[in-house]
């Protein structure tokens, strides 16, 4: 009996903690100082709390995650975003560079700036401007960067 109070404890203690955690927000800025980049969500977090010991990185986790719904991710859209690269490191970033000279157009509220020494990724804005996201797209093939900025930023409205 003792045993099964002690397993009620712990389950509760995991259940519990993460979720006072949870409520104290870092800004995106923040979250890319300590290596939290990409659309992360809680769910995510946990698995990690699984595999990693560090409390102190579960928590930064925690504070920088986007909470699971059905299908949460998909009802994210934004007002615009800016394309961070450096002009020194595109011609090891092909992919973006064809998407910067052939596609871009098609996405006028999508900005391009060069910052020295930046990787490529995108800094997705909300209704005022203001940063709400950075996305490392590294890796991406043209056609993901398409199909995410199609999804993801809301139709210039025609003035």
């Amino acid at each position: 009996m003792g045993s099964l109070i002690y397993i009620y404890t712990i389950v509760l203690l995991f259940a519990v903690v993460p979720l006072g955690i949870a409520k104290e927000q870092l800004s995106s800025r923040e979250c890319e100082n300590l290596g939290f980049t990409g659309l992360a969500l809680c769910s995510d977090c946990n698995t990690l709390a699984e595999y990693v010991k560090d409390q102190d990185l579960v928590s930064d986790c925690l504070k920088c995650c986007t909470e699971d719904s059905d299908d949460s991710m998909s009802k994210i859209t934004y007002s615009g975003a800016h394309l961070e690269v450096c002009m020194r490191k595109l011609v090891f970033y092909p992919e973006i560079v064809g998407f910067i000279e052939e596609e871009k157009d098609q996405f006028p509220s999508v900005k391009v700036q060069y910052v020295f020494n930046s990787p490529p990724k995108l800094i997705m804005l909300d209704d005022a401007g203001q940063q709400k996201e950075t996305i490392r797209i590294d890796n991406w093939k043209r056609e993901h960067i398409l199909q995410f900025l199609r999804e993801k930023v809301k139709a210039a409205s025609a003035i």
